[in-house]
């Protein structure tokens, strides 16, 4: 069997993890390259060795063609292995290895450009009589006058493009020459091509891949489907495989057409042929995507192969050792997507410090992530944290199992899609595969409803006196010799003053003896026994049922309280800290104040000071974590002061843009 000596990978966070780990275990060494700011990463600790390419913008670091390569040959790598997103797709890179005598593991160039170019991938598997939906490509100028061509509604994509990145559906012409426009920005910016193209969007539809293997001696196997239906914002955040959709007979055809389309393009490595299936089954090509995905897991998963192992034996000059006859598909696996990003403010990246990560372990869990513990989610990077992916005999145990095992994943410090997940899940169309594409835009309202709900239920008693009880049951551990000295100054006024998602909580300690202690709180009275309490958890009884509470510190007087599944912020009002650099504490911010709602960049700067403009008009674009953030007036005005210029770096306690509100006369 051929082998290489040592691979370079290319990439960062959990797909470096990933490929290092299976790497590693046919014996190859590893080398890792990274930006300043993740020098203390996952992925750096584990590689052999590790390079740093500069301080963080990504042109200068990850997508510096010349410095990874100039890298690849100071270690003596003989291989380099992409991983997704960045330069994965990259003809520019295959180039230079090829230059360097360097093994790309990833498909030879020409299927790179043949598939990775959604319009030329079009074209070449319209030739192999495979069904697609139409559509044509131009110029923003070009497009607005040839849309008429296909009926609304539309979808507008970036040709270059991938992970949902520069795509919106459009439903009317008034809305089309500013989305054309954003989409060729987003695609310039993301993917280095501006083009775009525009095709008639299939109403509900279903949007389920194929996962394909081939190697350079004309072998090509599928190894079955994975339902990528669950999207927000075309962004897929749940996948699984089998498909709860597809019969046994169209499996097969979707599975030898995606074999067809590989063996075409003399495909010789992993690659996904993406598909959309309406509600009668029909399918329709939608795309290839030249590289390993991020929901390899769930293939993985279920048919046993390690397909980033393959795909590096494949690259190395080995005939493919997997049979289609072979291959099949046991049990059923899920898979959840971990962002950085907050559900209750229109799912908003959320950058910042992690004060407590903790995974769910068990036989059947997975979790492919680039963290191991609390640590800084910059706002440069894609707000995903992890991938959780679970296994079960079958798709309703897969789906309880999930649920436990979000239960049983704890972030604190930063918001996170956890909850929305495990709601989302329990969700009855989902249960029972009554979804489409448009599933979260359609049910994401009721989904908070019922978060909100359960919060409600679960009681912001409960999670203060979960806090508190560990609070004071630490310090008397730690600290002190009994819970009075504990207590401290309480002990003068005993009145206890919390703050619980901003509802205030006043809570009085009646007595405690052993591991009973007596709240008063809300004119209720809560006997509380406590079981056990270990680092950064607490286990209780109270009115006959048991509790199991995760707590952490988090900053300025914040601190972390999760709940079955469910986490609530709990602040100490005498520990409460209010920033003077915070422009709302300091009483600084008014409606013509205009902040960053997170860490970015400013990308697009559409006023200048004296401007006269309308409540609503865009004023800025800031991107963080891959994603435009409009920057709006919240009402007419003069622009008396413009802060900042394009291409310039923002936090959050930096003004923007001063709009002074129009005066109105008597």
């Amino acid at each position: 069997m051929k082998i290489f000596k040592k691979i370079l990978i290319a990439n960062r966070g959990e797909i470096a993890v990933r490929v290092i780990k299976s790497a590693q275990k046919l014996g190859i060494q590893t080398v890792a390259v990274y930006s300043e700011i993740d020098e203390d990463a996952l992925h750096v600790q584990m590689a052999d060795e590790a390079y740093c390419l500069g301080k963080e913008e990504l042109n200068d670091t990850y997508l510096n063609v010349d410095k990874i390569m100039a890298t690849a040959k100071e270690a003596g790598c003989d291989a380099l292995h992409p991983g997704y997103g960045f330069l994965s797709e990259s003809p520019l890179l295959v180039e230079a290895c090829k230059k360097s005598g360097i093994t790309f593991i990833g498909p030879h160039l020409e299927a790179i450009r043949l598939m990775g170019n959604k319009i030329e991938a079009r074209a070449f598997v319209k030739k192999l009589n495979i069904p697609m939906t139409a559509g044509i490509t131009g110029t923003p100028k070009e497009l607005l006058k040839k849309a008429h061509e296909i009926p609304f509604p539309l979808l507008v994509k970036a040709a270059a493009g991938g992970g949902g990145k520069g795509m919106r559906i459009v439903r009317e012409g008034d809305d089309l020459k500013e989305i054309l426009e954003s989409t060729s920005r987003e695609a310039k910016n993301y993917f280095g091509d501006g083009t775009i193209y525009i095709e008639k969007y299939v109403e509900e539809p279903r949007h389920i891949e194929i996962q394909v293997l081939g190697d350079n001696f004309g072998n090509v196997v599928h190894l079955f489907e994975r339902e990528c239906t669950i999207q927000r914002r075309y962004q897929k955040i749940v996948e699984e495989s089998p498909s709860p959709t597809l019969t046994e007979e169209i499996r097969q055809k979707m599975g030898a057409s995606a074999v067809s389309i590989a063996r075409a393009a003399k495909y010789n490595s992993a690659g996904t042929i993406e598909f959309l299936v309406d509600k009668d089954l029909n399918y329709y090509f939608l795309e290839m995507n030249t590289r390993i995905q991020v929901e390899h897991p769930v293939t993985e998963m279920v048919t046993g192969v390690d397909l980033v192992e393959e795909q590096i034996l494949v690259a190395a000059g080995n005939p493919l050792r997997l049979k289609q006859e072979a291959l099949s598909q046991n049990g059923h696996a899920i898979e959840c997507r971990i962002y950085a990003e907050d559900p209750l403010n229109n799912f908003l990246p959320s950058p910042g410090k992690i004060s407590l990560y903790h995974e769910p372990v068990g036989a059947e869990i997975r979790v492919d992530t680039g963290i191991t513990g609390p640590c800084i989610i910059q706002s440069i990077f894609d707000p995903m944290i992890s991938k959780m992916v679970v296994w079960g005999e079958d798709r309703s145990v897969a789906l309880e199992k999930s649920i436990t095992a979000l239960k049983n994943y704890q972030i604190h410090g930063i918001s996170t899609n956890i909850t929305y997940l495990l709601y989302l899940l329990q969700h009855p169309d989902l249960k029972e595969n009554k979804i489409s594409t448009g599933f979260c835009d359609q049910h994401t309202h009721e989904i908070l409803q019922n978060i909100q709900t359960a919060k409600d239920k679960q009681g912001y008693d409960i999670a203060g006196l979960a806090f508190l009880l560990y609070d004071l049951s630490r310090n008397k551990i730690h600290r002190a010799a009994n819970v009075w000295e504990a207590l401290g100054y309480w002990r003068n006024q005993m009145n206890i003053s919390l703050m619980v998602e901003g509802n205030e909580m006043e809570i009085r300690l009646l007595k405690t003896t052993g591991e009973k202690y007596v709240f008063e709180t809300n004119h209720k009275t809560y006997d509380i026994f406590l079981h056990s309490i270990a680092d950064n958890e607490v286990e209780f009884r109270t009115f006959h049922r048991f509790y199991k509470a995760v707590v952490s510190d988090g900053e300025k007087g914040s601190h972390f309280v999760t709940l079955e599944g469910i986490t609530f912020e709990v602040k100490r009002t005498d520990e409460l800290i209010a920033s003077i650099e915070d422009p709302v504490a300091a009483g600084g911010a008014d409606k013509g104040s205009l902040f960053a709602p997170m860490p970015g960049k400013v990308i697009k700067v559409n006023v200048k000071a004296g401007e006269m403009v309308k409540r609503g008009t865009v004023l800025l674009v800031v991107e963080a974590m891959k994603m435009e953030n409009n920057i709006v007036a919240l009402h007419d005005g003069v622009i008396e002061n413009v802060n900042v210029k394009e291409g310039e770096r923002v936090d959050t306690d930096l003004q923007l843009v001063n709009l002074v509100a129009e005066e109105k006369e008597d």
